[in-house]
């Protein structure tokens, strides 16, 4: 019976995960194609085959539905990062809470051409970008303090996780280049290599 129960949450978990990048997938593709402005949120619903009130129960807004959800890190993960893990070695550990991040938001190069492209062009969209970027700097912040202390430093800790963003987002400009063999994962990792030889 516990198997079977754990069964249907995985279940339910996966459609929901499902439906909700159907519904951001739609959105960045309207928006591209419309502008932000140029759909209506009925017109989102019935690209993403739901109804209006399933919408707004996955997203309260149109610029949330074009950001997608929040990258979600097991709390098993969080833990072990915590508890100074799963490497001994902070740089190492919060590459791994990365490469978890990554893969949950796992897209084809086309996609990420695409958010580019929306996101150059709307500049709403990039402000609200920038505001969910802070408040997760500011989450990863604490776990970061938490796991080194206080004495480590709310401004280093901002620091190495900008740092970290610019990794990533020389990783997606490889990315796109049409005879990069890697996935992004990968060439996050190799940036990581290279920016920890240049600071060594």
């Amino acid at each position: 019976m516990h198997f079977m129960t754990e069964s249907a949450t995985s279940l339910r978990e996966q459609k929901r995960w499902e439906t909700s990048q159907r519904i951001t997938l739609c959105a960045q593709v309207l928006t591209d194609e419309h502008g932000l402005d140029g759909f209506t949120l009925e017109e989102l619903a019935e690209a993403a085959e739901v109804s209006r009130r399933t919408l707004f129960n996955y997203f309260p807004s149109k610029l949330d539905a074009v950001l997608g959800e929040h990258p979600e890190i097991k709390p098993e993960t969080l833990a072990t990062f915590i508890a100074g893990g799963p490497h001994g070695d902070l740089i190492e550990d919060l590459a791994e809470l990365a490469r978890e991040a990554l893969a949950a938001k796992e897209a084809d190069r086309g996609s990420f051409a695409r958010v580019r492209r929306i996101m150059s062009a709307n500049p709403r969209l990039l402000a609200a970008a920038h505001e969910r970027f802070e408040l997760i700097t500011e989450e990863f912040t604490q776990l970061l303090l938490e796991r080194e202390g206080p004495e480590f430093g709310a401004t280093r800790s901002r620091l190495l996780l900008r740092l970290l963003l610019a990794l990533f987002d020389s990783a997606l400009f490889e990315l796109l280049d049409e005879d990069q063999p890697r996935t992004l994962a990968e060439i996050f990792d190799s940036l990581l290599a290279s920016a920890r030889e240049l600071f060594a």
